[in-house]
């Protein structure tokens, strides 16, 4: 009996229950799990799906978030507390991390979005349920997307696996690191992560290690005692003190000297440090979050970063690509800071000429979510009528005229290129300044490079001078020259 009973496990066919009231959808994957060794039953409500979980067993559970009765995440939760280990996969066709990043607090083994590739579909089944069967070629099939919600936008399949991430590790006191260009929302991913954390009651405070200089940013985390150095002329409390029990944000850390790394890392290990100045070992129990545009496996390469506090910051790692890599997010993103500005102006018709949204589309987009939502904003405040037009735009504004150059053509030939753009206008450059040309066009030169420099780097001027090659003191006394606050 033994021997048969468990022939019988082993043959038996794992059962799937599909949660969804879209009629296209059921049929579509009622003829798809047709072809393989799986049972397919459909429940079309929650109330259905709870009553069907309670009577029979199941392998595997595919819940759409958006239910005629209840919410698929209240469907989640009853799942997940009658029987934990039941596999859940949530699916939905609404354009939302924040969808993503609950389902997977709340437990579910993954997390799909509509349109998606039944290929893929089927590649993420078989894994939940332990089983490989054989696959073939299948169609894509889709549902429209709906409402945007959430602070985070993205639909890309990038973005959704970021929100899965935070899911998964808001609720642990793990350590993350979060790697990617100036712009990308580093610190927007570290305030999810809090907000969906336990701590979210809790402080959250954010140093950018980049804006102060070592001794500073040494006294800004830690704290001094009176009369440590110079100016120090009272007790102050550190950023870890204020932050205890909560989670501190440390952006930019890659600018951080060794001797602060050695003890950031000393928190993280035992969670104590001593002010400057002090003797008195200070206790304190918190979270930490790292952020950095910069790689530091090269950093560590070249010593200027330390491998141990690397490993201990990288627990959880999260990548966030640059705007340019996933496209197909510019329209949300657009239409939510449309949405969030003209919002504030008491505008509630305002809409983009396909004109300036193909523009926008086109254009790379070097300062990332940053530049997007800064020019979105400056569109929604100086267009006057119900729509943005190109010429609303700083990036695609007719005023300001780029120079396009073939810079393959000239093979950086700086010389080249600037003949290029001064040849034409020479004899006007002449009529202007004939005494002192020399002088007038390196001035402004340097003014345009600095001025481009700070735009690029978000006015960082730390790493405004490394792009440059000048010092920060250079870059201080250029920008009170020529008056680029």
């Amino acid at each position: 009996m033994l021997t048969e009973s468990t022939t019988k496990i082993k043959t038996a066919a794992a059962r799937i229950l599909l949660v969804d009231d879209d009629r296209s959808i059921i049929e579509t994957l009622q003829e798809c799990f047709a072809d393989f060794d799986y049972v397919l039953e459909v429940a079309r409500t929650g109330e259905e799906a709870l009553s069907a979980v309670n009577l029979r067993n199941f392998d595997l559970v595919m819940l759409d978030v958006n239910l005629p009765d209840f919410s698929g995440m209240d469907v989640l939760k009853q799942i997940k507390k009658q029987m934990g280990s039941l596999p859940v996969l949530m699916m939905t066709g609404y354009v939302s991390t924040d969808a993503a990043i609950e389902a997977m607090k709340l437990g579910a083994h993954e997390f799909i979005t509509k349109p998606f590739n039944v290929d893929r579909l089927m590649g993420i089944v078989n894994r939940l349920v332990k089983k490989t069967p054989p696959t073939r070629g299948l169609a894509t099939f889709s549902v429209a997307p709906k409402a945007i919600e959430g602070a985070i936008i993205g639909k890309t399949p990038e973005m959704v696996e970021i929100a899965k991430i935070i899911g998964q590790v808001a609720a642990t006191d793990a350590s993350v690191l979060i790697l990617g260009e100036s712009g990308t929302g580093k610190e927007l991913v570290a305030r999810s992560i809090y907000a969906n954390s336990l701590r979210n009651d809790k402080p959250f405070l954010s140093v950018n290690c980049a804006a102060l200089p070592e001794t500073l940013l040494e006294s800004e985390l830690f704290g001094h005692e009176k009369g440590s150095f110079t100016g120090a002329y009272t007790r102050k409390l550190g950023k870890f003190e204020q932050c205890n029990a909560g989670t501190i944000f440390l952006d930019e850390i890659a600018d951080m000297s060794l001797m602060t790394q050695s003890k950031v890392l000393r928190v993280l290990q035992q969670q104590e440090f001593e002010r400057v100045g002090g003797n008195s070992t200070i206790k304190v129990d918190v979270r930490i979050i790292a952020a950095t545009n910069k790689s530091l496996v090269n950093l560590i390469k070249e010593d200027q970063f330390r491998v141990d506090l690397y490993y201990r910051l990288k627990v959880v790692s999260i990548f966030l690509p640059p705007l340019r890599e996933r496209r197909a997010d510019i329209p949300l993103l657009i239409e939510h800071f449309i949405r969030t500005y003209a919002s504030q102006s008491g505008r509630t018709d305002l809409n983009i000429s396909k004109e300036a949204l193909n523009g926008l589309m086109r254009y790379p987009w070097p300062g990332n979510v940053r530049e997007l939502e800064n020019n979105i904003h400056s569109a929604v405040v100086m267009s006057k009528g119900e729509m943005l037009l190109p010429e609303h735009f700083p990036v695609l504004s007719g005023e300001k005229e780029k120079v396009e150059l073939d810079l393959s053509h000239v093979e950086d030939d700086y010389c080249k290129m600037f003949t290029e753009l001064i040849s034409g206008n020479f004899e006007k450059i002449v009529s202007i300044s004939s005494d002192h040309i020399y002088q007038h066009l390196n001035s402004a030169l340097e003014k345009a490079m600095i001025s481009a420099a700070l735009k690029y780097t978000a006015s960082n001027q730390v790493k405004a001078s490394e792009l440059l090659g000048i010092s920060r003191n250079t870059l201080r006394d250029r920008i009170a020259k020529y008056g680029l606050y």
